[in-house]
């Protein structure tokens, strides 16, 4: 097979040929590009015959579970990649279109190996990638991205005998009753179901309803287009749709989900946005009565809150930061044994006995439900009020190309432990350290802090600030790590700022 490196180009005879794949396409733990003007078919059918050799590399049984989300291209995408895993000897089980989350639950409900999930996760249409994994709930994080890429790019694909394929039907029932169990709500829920015509509506409505929750809809119709905004409950356009629906609803509050539906945002009754970090302190709280002295994971973007909250003290919960990024985070909550993990993009890891570990966002809905039956004198602005006040600014990605951002973000590491060392304060404030395990987290001396890392998804940096003392704070702090930050002049204007 020619070497699959990227060769030709749009609308010519060697773009329905050859395979042509971008190599910043293969990021941290997602694979994720721009079809077709980084990725052609040939190339996805490269990057299928690459898993399956990785897949004979490592030992790992020759059977996959492959699903794909709900947009206009996806579907074809899911077939050029499996026709390379059955050139690469796999025996492929396609389970049709899927949420992620249903992808990895079928990997146990068929007891299969691996999984290969195309989606473009919660990217505007034009973006498509593949999530997969051997190690259950696990998927690929940087060496084993590095590995397959490695792969992929030097042709060294090794076709095989013994591929197949089967269209397995069921696997969204099987998934739906998993979520649901026995469990039926015993207190009068009202939810706004906010999915923005992703993958998700054709689970959410059905969930809630099957929980006994009553279902206030929002764009809750399949649609590939996105005809009102990009599915993503991290973005305050949709948390601001959310808000408006329980406004006129008089919901008790508003989930919102994801295009691959392995997210989860949340709005309180009083159309109050809870950043899904918060959420995860609302929902530690509760799972430390049931579970005490349990382990948290968070990711350095997320509140201070798991460490310093006076009640996960007292049920002797303890609060552990890693790596932000859902592989990073599912591989240390199973690490480490935690119940659970946090992210502040609404990625949220229910072990066991909870759920199986991996990110869900249904998981999260139900166990919401269940959270708010336990306390049904308590609506969602009581336990958002009932947790000590911090000022947090929305997660914010300033531009910086994917060929520049890790370089780049280096060098302001450097600059901030470097301020540091010297004693330079920021916001007026002493450092007390600077975390650096993902970027550099620059915590003050009252436990107010400031995070820049380089997004693993996109060409953007990201920065998140939160004070425990006032507003006020968090926007001094933004300002001096953004000072820092604007003395790299290959970072562009924000996204959104404060």
């Amino acid at each position: 097979m020619k070497k699959p490196l990227p060769q030709s180009t749009p609308n010519t005879w060697e773009f329905l040929r050859d395979a042509m794949i971008a190599p910043t396409g293969f990021r941290e733990y997602d694979a994720r590009w721009k079809y077709p003007d980084d990725i052609n078919l040939a190339g996805m059918t490269a990057l299928g015959l690459g898993l399956g050799t990785q897949m004979h590399k490592r030992g790992i049984a020759p059977v996959i579970a492959v699903g794909n989300d709900y947009r206009d291209y996806s579907q074809s995408i899911k077939h050029a990649l499996i026709i390379g895993l059955m050139q690469a000897g796999i025996r492929v089980k396609d389970i049709g279109p899927a949420l992620s989350p249903m992808a990895y639950f079928s990997q146990f409900h068929l007891d299969v190996p691996a999984v290969a999930m195309v989606t473009a996760s919660h990217n505007p249409n034009g973006w498509t990638g593949v999530k997969m994994g051997f190690d259950r709930p696990l998927t690929h994080g940087p060496d084993e991205m590095a590995e397959l890429r490695d792969i992929v790019l030097t042709g060294a694909g090794v076709a095989r005998e013994g591929g197949g394929y089967e269209f397995v039907d069921g696997v969204r029932e099987a998934y739906l009753d998993d979520l649901v169990g026995d469990f039926r709500m015993t207190r009068k829920l009202k939810v706004v179901c906010a999915t923005g015509n992703g993958t998700a509506s054709a689970f959410a409505p059905e969930l809630f309803e099957r929980l006994g929750v009553e279902v206030v809809p929002s764009h809750n119709e399949l649609d590939y287009t996105f005809p009102h905004y990009n599915p993503n409950p991290e973005a305050m356009e949709m948390l601001h749709d959310m808000a408006a629906s329980v406004t006129a609803s008089g919901a008790d509050f508003a989930l919102g989900f994801d295009g691959d539906g392995d997210r989860c945002g949340v709005v309180d009754d009083e159309g109050e946005e809870i950043f899904a970090d918060k959420v995860g302190v609302i929902m530690a709280r509760d799972l430390s009565k049931l579970y005490p002295g349990s382990t948290f994971v968070a990711d350095v973007k997320s509140t201070g809150l798991f460490a310093s909250d006076p009640e996960l003290q007292a049920q002797g919960a303890k609060a552990d930061y890693w790596k932000t990024g859902h592989s990073h985070m599912k591989r240390r909550v199973k690490e480490i044994g935690a119940l659970a993990g946090f992210e502040k993009s609404g990625h949220y890891f229910l072990a066991e006995p909870v759920g199986r570990g991996y990110d869900c966002g249904m998981r999260v809905a139900v166990e919401i439900c269940k959270l708010m039956d336990r306390n049904p004198e308590m609506s969602m602005s009581d336990l958002r009020r009932a947790l000590p006040q911090t000022w947090a600014t929305p997660t914010m990605s300033p531009y910086c190309a994917d060929e520049e951002k890790y370089q780049v973000l280096e060098r302001l590491v450097e600059k901030l432990v470097t301020k540091h060392e010297a004693g330079e304060p920021v916001a007026g404030r002493a450092i007390k350290e600077v975390v650096t395990v993902n970027g550099a987290r620059v915590i003050l001396d009252n436990g107010s802090w400031g995070l820049v890392r380089a997004s693993s998804n996109t060409p953007n940096l990201v920065v998140v600030c939160e004070s425990s003392e006032s507003e006020s704070e968090m926007r001094a702090i933004f300002a001096d790590i953004d000072a820092v930050i604007r003395t790299e002049p290959l970072v562009g204007e924000y996204d959104q700022t404060i």
